[in-house]
């Protein structure tokens, strides 16, 4: 096992440039999730770590050693493909045990590792079988193996979980998760899913066009958001976002919005007075209220889900989300007011969108 330390990394394609000068510093053991929407980055930096694209500018160092320049093989590091990348005409043993083999490695020991990953990953009876034989959930956990038994310092997941259906990707992740809690080895793991980073992960790192935005717990990133595209990105359903214009008062400090609405911010006056804001917060943390303390707007649609209900509303503010477990009689056309829990508001400056 090993840390993993990104400095000042760079990657350009010609004069198009995709990575901006990114530091991640990932400790030995941890499970660090890179994740943000398609184009951000965050496949390009994974296979720069792997050795397979070059560094433009910057270093990557795995344990002591700085590896810009050493091939893949020579990284210590085992990648894990959306794709499952297995050989069809192998049977599970062979592709689990091709790596080793390359290596010439004594064949008690290769036995030995595959038997163990197979054990580690319930796939002792499929060891005969061909990947044709198996289902997207077997071929994963193959490829899973594969990367076990070479004992790397580093495990690479590049989104290995988007080719499986819902319910296999919830089990798959909580495979995933404790076959790390058993290993104990470096991981870093792409996704685009933000309910999958935060499950899984120690730390997330958060990217949005070739930067990174925000490095933290999954909790971190949930109560904390940086900015609002973070806000916006971390809970599902999203943040609510609000413009309006920040008032500072003898009464405290409220938001008066676009459509004429005051929203009281206690303890949150941070900005300038006249200051024009974004008034954030989560659908979970949103109240029934009575007469107009809270936003006030009229059901459009009920999307009940069982455990949970979501209700969207229309207001003169702007679309807003809500989600309540307790069961609610709403009707499309309900008057409706919705008021913020307790310290669950977030304010951020409408320029820069960083939070205040």
């Amino acid at each position: 096992m090993a840390a993993v330390v990104i400095r000042e990394v760079e990657k350009a394609f010609g004069s198009t440039k995709v990575i901006h000068g990114i530091n991640i510093d990932i400790a030995d053991g941890e499970f660090v999730v890179l994740v943000g929407p398609s184009g951000c980055g965050k496949s390009t930096l994974l296979r720069m770590v792997a050795g397979l694209e070059e560094i433009t500018g910057g270093s990557i160092a795995i344990g002591a050693r700085e590896v810009n320049n050493l091939p893949p093989k020579e990284r210590d590091v085992a990648m894990v493909f959306q794709n499952y990348a297995l050989y069809p005409h192998m049977t599970v043993y062979d592709n689990m045990a091709f790596s080793l083999k390359l290596r010439k490695a004594d064949a008690k020991l290769i036995d030995e590792r595959v038997q163990k990953a197979a054990s580690i990953l319930n796939l002792k009876e499929y060891l005969k079988r061909f990947p044709r034989q198996l289902s997207g959930g077997q071929r994963q956990r193959v490829a899973m193996g594969r990367a076990i038994v070479r004992d790397p310092q580093v495990f690479l997941f590049d989104e290995p979980l988007s080719n499986l259906d819902a319910k296999l990707r919830v089990a798959m992740r909580t495979e995933i998760k404790a076959l790390h809690q058993r290993l104990k080895t470096t991981t870093i793991y792409v996704t685009h899913d933000q309910v999958e980073a935060m499950t899984m992960a120690d730390r997330i790192v958060v990217m949005h066009d070739g930067i990174v935005e925000q490095i933290g717990t999954p909790l971190e990133l949930y109560d904390n958001p940086a900015n609002t595209f973070v806000a916006g990105f971390i809970g599902s359903p999203a943040m609510n976002f609000i413009n309006g214009t920040l008032r500072n008062g003898a009464g405290g400090s409220r938001v008066e919005t676009t459509g004429g609405q005051i929203l009281p911010v206690p303890g949150l006056g941070k900005g300038k007075d006249g200051q024009a804001i974004i008034f954030g917060v989560r659908p979970e943390h949103l109240a029934l209220g009575i007469g107009n303390e809270g936003i006030v707007g009229k059901v459009s649609v009920i999307e009940p889900t069982g455990a949970e209900t979501q209700i969207f509303v229309d207001t003169s503010a702007g679309p807003v989300t809500a989600v309540f477990t307790e069961r609610h009689n709403f009707a499309p056309g309900t008057p409706i007011v919705l008021k913020p829990q307790a310290g669950t508001i977030h304010l951020f400056d409408a320029q820069s969108g960083q939070h205040l």
